[in-house]
């Protein structure tokens, strides 16, 4: 089995995005239920997008598409708490980058879980890969690790 990575400290993370949990989050075993981690993911990801990278979701003519994604939990969460959802860049190419995301308690240096999301950029109409538009690529630039 091989062996499980170090978590992730919040010092590796450049951005981050307060997400509190809601009472509709909890599962049956009394804790955050794994499916809404990616949604986490996904809100701190395009909320970057939209405030950072100026993303215009139902206008741009160039869109990023989700092509690959993960989690790794380290330990649960639960209701009612919030969370600190980190951002870094761990790989910009021309058309396709790698969002590393941290999941954080507030207060606490330590990942409860960390994914990772592939997003390729691609002209609406086609669905072909695009460059990464320039405001878009400046802002993810700012937050590569």
């Amino acid at each position: 089995m091989p062996e499980r990575p170090e978590r992730p400290r919040r010092a590796d993370y450049r951005h981050f995005l307060a997400i509190p949990t809601r009472w509709m989050d909890n599962d049956l075993y009394g804790h955050v239920n794994n499916v809404v981690y990616y949604s986490w993911i996904d809100t701190v990801v395009n909320r970057y997008l939209i405030d950072e990278g100026g993303l215009d979701i139902s206008a741009d003519e160039i869109i990023g598409v989700a092509a690959e994604g993960g989690c790794r939990f380290y330990d649960s969460v639960t209701y009612p708490e919030t969370v600190d959802a980190g951002l870094r860049i761990t790989r910009l190419g021309n058309s396709s980058v790698v969002y590393d995301v941290g999941i954080f308690r507030q207060g606490h240096a330590d990942a409860v879980a960390v994914g990772h999301f592939v997003h390729v950029f691609v002209d609406r109409d086609s669905m072909r890969p695009a460059s990464i538009p320039a405001g878009i690529r400046a802002a993810l630039q700012r937050i590569v690790a």
